[in-house]
């Protein structure tokens, strides 16, 4: 008997916005998979592109990035930097041998709950889909 699919999903969250809207959507009880483990980081800007590498090389599926709209950052350009890096990471995608679905971004604010939590599901069922993660497979990580 084989187990039902269960993607692991790392999102890296901005303080200000996007970890606001994940809590939102826990507070309101919206439905939304648990297969996200949730980093809040202080700006979305943060993100470094190695980061993200080394969760898909711990075993993640997919990765979420997720920030302050455009314009609206509480550092003023950090998800512009966001944006230069995750399309940077976006052409990296194939070169690691990876679906370019597996990496998402996503704007939303703290006031966003059900956008985030429409975000993270989407998310999830695009990488049931794709499986998971052949990276994880290939160095010895992931779930045993």
């Amino acid at each position: 008997m084989s187990r039902k699919f269960d993607p692991n999903i790392v999102a890296f969250t901005c303080n200000w916005c996007s970890y606001g809207g994940a809590d939102l959507a826990g507070i309101s009880r919206i439905q939304y998979p648990t297969s996200a483990k949730v980093i809040r980081l202080m700006c979305s800007g943060r993100v470094d592109p190695l980061m993200v590498i080394e969760a898909f090389k711990n075993g993640a599926d997919g990765v979420m990035i997720s920030g302050c709209h455009i314009g609206d950052c509480h550092y003023s350009t950090g998800n512009y930097r966001t944006l230069v890096r995750y399309e940077a990471l976006e052409s990296a995608m194939e070169v690691m041998g990876l679906h370019p679905d597996r990496l998402k971004l996503l704007w939303a604010s703290a006031s966003e709950g059900q956008r985030w939590a429409d975000g993270i599901t989407e998310m999830t069922e695009t990488v049931k889909k794709l499986g998971p993660s052949p990276l994880a497979k290939e160095l010895g990580g992931g779930k045993k």
